[in-house]
């Protein structure tokens, strides 16, 4: 029941964006004197609206977006009424018609923002310099959190009736206590401690570490689990030992900040993000077959693509393992890559119709520079074909992801 809600949740967030979306190009049109005939959360069957104005809101039966109409988006359309020719968008100046196109991607970016710096204020935001990767992880200090259970065989779940407690817990080791030497052989980092107990017989050890500044020694009965082999973690397993404990960092990994250094810490983050972004949409087209493979029964490349199906039910399993911070952390990512994407310069994207303005004003430019007659607007008729294609290459894509992400979605959380 709490995946569900919160697969609920999280699809009317991605709702309520695209819905500020839309809202962004409407008032920022109605601010310039553009004519907004109809702004509408959904598709399909109209169950419900007003009109207020020149403006027809209201709500479709279909819950997957929404849309506003601008009058003379493009010189070829034909829904310029007499007497509104001076209020079709296509014969505003550039700059205005680069802000109302561009109000969507900036209304992303402003709730992404916003979230972060509330985050930022409230539980914070990660520390750049905590340990990402495994190997950063395992030159951290041996300084142990005391693992509920042992799980005996090589899986990656949560504690259930009749695994075996932790040996560490059972020998009244407990959090924080940093791990000197196993069996008298020293250790200083996580690395060099799972590398002795691995390699120590399963069954009873002492166990040196300090607490409080004061050295102590105890006796852990190790408990025998299978696990593959530390440098190959998809190789064969065998029978090794276990102290039942988990790496506690000493680096923090989230850092909280007062109101007003939440604004560069928040700052930072999205500059990591936006690399980080552009890395990943540059590895898109590699990501295709991976994507297929998931599909055809492959195992799931946890760095593949989602959809909003995916992205709903990543939302779910937040929820119903109270992973909060990560539900919302999915929010900001979702909505900075979505602003981010749609400004790319291709039709029928925002970003495309931007590309499309300073063409035209900077082709103008040009020709009255070398005395030649205003060659006028881009004909977007003859368009039409890359953006049938750009449509056609987005919509396999998306129903790649989809389908990915239903006979194949990506897990965060044992199950």
């Amino acid at each position: 029941m709490a995946n569900l809600l919160g697969v609920i949740l999280f699809a009317v967030f991605i709702l309520v964006s695209v819905s500020l979306h839309e809202a962004g190009h409407m008032l920022t049109a109605k601010a310039f004197g553009m004519k907004v005939t109809r702004y509408f959360v959904g598709f399909g069957p109209t169950l419900w609206s007003f009109k207020r104005g020149e403006t027809e809101y209201g709500v479709k039966g279909i819950p997957l977006g929404g849309f506003c109409k601008i009058v003379g988006m493009t010189p070829q359309d034909d829904d310029v009424e007499p007497g509104d020719e001076k209020r079709a968008m296509w014969r505003y100046p550039v700059w205005k018609r680069t802000i109302v196109m561009s109000a969507g991607s900036i209304t992303h970016f402003a709730l992404a923002l916003g979230a972060l710096w509330i985050m930022a204020v409230s539980v914070g935001l990660p520390n750049p310099k905590a340990p990402t990767t495994t190997e950063a992880f395992k030159a951290e200090p041996a300084v142990i959190a005391l693992a509920p259970c042992v799980v005996v065989e090589n899986a990656n779940r949560a504690c259930q009736a009749g695994d075996p407690a932790s040996p560490a817990a059972k020998a009244q080791l407990k959090e924080g206590d940093r791990i000197t030497a196993v069996n008298g052989k020293p250790v200083s980092t996580w690395g060099q401690m799972l590398d002795v107990v691995r390699g120590t017989t399963p069954g009873l050890a002492t166990v040196d570490y300090v607490r409080d500044g004061k050295a102590a020694t105890a006796t852990v009965d190790l408990a025998a689990v299978q696990r593959p082999p530390l440098t190959d973690p998809k190789g064969a397993t065998s029978a090794v030992a276990a102290m039942g404990v988990a790496l506690r960092p000493t680096t923090p990994q989230y850092i909280e900040y007062g109101p007003i250094d939440a604004f560069g810490a928040t700052a930072d983050f999205t500059g990591s993000m936006a690399v980080q972004t552009a890395h990943a949409m540059q590895r898109i087209p590699q990501k295709v077959p991976a994507l297929w493979n998931a599909i055809t029964g492959g195992e799931r490349d946890m760095d593949t693509p989602i959809s909003v199906v995916g992205a709903s039910r990543l939302g779910g399993e937040f929820v119903a393992n109270d992973a909060w911070y990560g539900f919302f952390m999915l929010f900001v990512s979702l909505n900075f890559f979505i602003g981010v994407f749609n400004l790319l310069p291709l039709l029928p994207l925002d970003g495309g119709h931007i590309a499309i303005s300073w063409f035209e004003r900077a082709r103008s430019w040009l020709y009255a520079r070398i005395g030649r007659a205003d060659p006028g607007r881009v004909d977007y008729l003859k368009l039409m074909p890359i953006t049938y294609a750009v449509i056609l290459i987005g919509g396999v894509f998306t129903l790649l992801t989809v389908t990915a992400d239903v006979v194949n979605p990506i897990t965060l959380f044992p199950r």
